[in-house]
């Protein structure tokens, strides 16, 4: 079987150029192979990085012994491409003008292409720096390229401090909040609906359940000098089995986004206590990140961005620095509300500002 060569991307071009042309790279979660090898075989090229693959992930790292080590992280996979005709986040990428349409354009194409340049750029950098590009990320967590590395290769992500090229429009955003998900089961009986009065309507025992969410008023909380808001909300209902009977079950699905000052153990109990008296069941949950602003490598970016840090209230991979005891933030080209749109777009300037923030701070 002939193996089809990884295709060329030449990391010292213009890093705008750079992203439409990993944009152009099938990525679709589970589908990384292909770009994976063409950032490995770009890496190999450079002979001051150490470059090492797991998977579809690719790690490269410098070697100078410098007194601290950051970590500059980004997934390299998208979600699936938009189908609605009229779509622009397609792929292959388009232009126009300086502004670059195509599925991953935000998120995070022009990350990773920052992170390629800078690894080409900087062969004296002030810090050692690992550069993560990891695969499945737009999936469920236990898929994540980057929780595998923390398993296979715990050394790799051993570091002083991370930057997650997530998009954040150019301003350092610290930390983030966790989320967890909850099962609300109410249980009913079941009648004929001419008889309903031999019945218990479980959906309309869920109107409870629902009350003290719609009047729950959500928490701004304070952490390490940002302000997190939180958020509780119902994001699904089930329940009923045909036009002629009373329902005897419900399920109210519920989604809280929690501040990281608490852990999941602690959001669980806030859950409860506001829903007391119903059967709640934790499904799923995910701890925030602290935002560790007050680290010095950390005061350094900020100070080489140069623009106030906001929270992040979304949960990132941040989080799973945070759990390895490495302090994180996100900081990336592009507007975070247009991940994953059919109009998906980033615009060039956006890209190389980037850049040239890391190029500052690193050098």
């Amino acid at each position: 079987m002939i193996q089809t060569p990884a295709p060329a991307l030449d990391l010292t071009s213009d890093v705008a150029h750079l992203t439409a042309r990993l944009l152009d790279l099938e990525s679709v979660s589970g589908h990384e192979a292909g770009i994976a090898d063409a950032i490995e075989s770009a890496l190999r090229r450079l002979d001051h990085l150490e470059v090492v693959r797991n998977g579809d992930c690719v790690m490269a790292r410098t070697m100078l012994g410098r007194s601290e080590r950051v970590i500059l992280a980004g997934h390299i996979d998208t979600v699936p491409l938009p189908t609605a005709a009229g779509s622009r986040g397609t792929v292959p990428s388009t232009w126009e003008g300086e502004t670059l349409f195509g599925r991953g354009a935000t998120d995070m194409k022009g990350g990773v292409a920052v992170q390629l340049a800078l690894a080409a750029a900087l062969t004296e950098p002030t810090r050692d720096i690992t550069f993560i590009f990891y695969d499945h990320e737009e999936v469920e967590a236990s898929l994540s390229g980057l929780g595998r590395v923390a398993h296979s290769h715990p050394e790799w992500l051993e570091a002083d401090f991370a930057v997650l090229l997530e998009p954040t429009d150019g301003t350092v955003e610290g930390g983030c909040n966790g989320t967890a998900r909850f099962e609300v089961r109410i249980t009913g009986k079941a009648s004929h609906s001419a008889r309903a009065w031999m019945g218990v309507n479980a959906i309309h025992a869920a109107a409870d359940v629902l009350v003290r969410l719609r009047d729950h008023q959500p928490a701004t909380v304070h952490v390490d000098g940002l302000d997190y808001r939180e958020s509780l909300n119902a994001v699904k209902v089930t329940g009923g089995t045909a036009g002629n009977v009373i329902p005897d079950s419900t399920v109210i699905e519920v989604n809280y986004r929690f501040a990281p000052d608490k852990t999941p153990e602690q959001a669980e109990e806030y859950v409860r206590a506001l829903l007391e008296g119903f059967d709640v069941e934790r499904t799923d949950a995910a701890a925030g990140a602290r935002p560790g602003l007050q680290h010095p490598a950390a005061a350094a970016f900020v100070a080489a961005v140069g623009a106030e840090p906001k929270p992040k209230y979304g949960w990132t991979d941040v989080a799973r620095f945070s759990a390895l005891g490495v302090p994180a933030v996100n900081f990336g080209p592009g507007d975070a509300l247009l991940a994953h749109t059919d109009d998906e777009h980033v615009h060039a300037d956006a890209v190389r500002a980037c850049l040239q923030a890391l190029v500052t701070w690193l050098s």
